[in-house]
């Protein structure tokens, strides 16, 4: 017995053609500071062999799906107890650290204590301000740069997420769950820091990656659903009140000269 199946997308129809993924930053502030998400690519392998893995066209297919986002800055931070028990971190660099003492907490934060989700195992979050935007249905998941090398591991595991960007776009941090904390934790400036890879209808249908706009439209909805994770739990049983409010559009490619 055979099966056949065909999957015809009219040309025009709304879900034909590449999936069109916005990404902005939620502020201004240091934009300098933060890279644009790249298509992961290795172009500098081997391609002169028609078997080699560079040329494989599975590799190629799966490579081309995910986006890198780099570190932003240096970091390299201990974790510690003061005399009173209480969890803190400790700024290895110390003088020498290129973020000052008093703006490192407010890009890297120890969560507390009660919130980890092993009592051995000391959680931490980098505040990023990368939003990611659609205007169909796009699921985004986040997890770490597994295709990318470190000759000094990291001393724990990042936590993944998986929510739809088309309903319920907010500013993405890296969270990393501190399996060894006796060992230091060192992030390096343009080091791979996670991947974003992006699910829309129809598997087969390709990805790009677009600058969007903040119009006075997408920041209104930002402000709508912004925060609620403080007062309610199980922010996913807010999705269809966010979709009642959402505008019809919210990517706008962002014009270059």
């Amino acid at each position: 017995m055979d099966f056949n199946i065909s999957i015809e997308r009219p040309e025009g129809s709304p879900n034909s053609g590449p999936i069109t993924v916005g990404w902005f930053l939620t502020s201004d502030k240091g934009a300098v500071l933060y890279d644009p998400p790249e298509r992961v690519s290795f172009r500098q392998t081997n391609k002169t062999h028609s078997k080699s893995a560079g040329r494989c066209p599975g590799v190629i297919q799966l490579e081309s799906r995910y986006f890198m986002v780099k570190c932003p800055f240096d970091i390299h931070l201990g974790f510690g107890r003061d005399d009173k028990g209480k969890a803190v971190l400790i700024n290895r660099a110390g003088t020498a650290s290129p973020i000052r003492a008093n703006k490192l907490g407010e890009v890297m934060t120890l969560v507390n204590e009660a919130e980890w989700r092993y009592p051995d195992r000391p959680t931490v979050q980098l505040m990023l301000p990368y939003c990611f935007i659609a205007d169909e249905l796009v699921y985004i998941t986040q997890l770490s740069a597994f295709m990318h090398y470190r000759k000094e591991q990291l001393p724990g595991t990042i936590f993944g997420g998986r929510f739809p960007v088309s309903i319920w776009p907010r500013p993405l941090m890296w969270a990393f769950e501190w399996h060894e904390p006796e060992k230091d934790l060192v992030l390096k400036r343009g080091e791979p820091l996670f991947y974003c890879q992006f699910e829309g209808e129809g598997p087969d249908r390709p990805v790009q990656v677009v600058e969007a706009e903040r119009t006075p439209e997408l920041q209104t909805y930002l402000e709508q659903i912004g925060g609620v994770v403080n007062y309610v739990n199980q922010t996913f049983g807010l999705f269809k009140a966010a979709e009642a409010i959402r505008p019809k559009k919210l990517l706008t490619p962002k014009a270059r000269e």
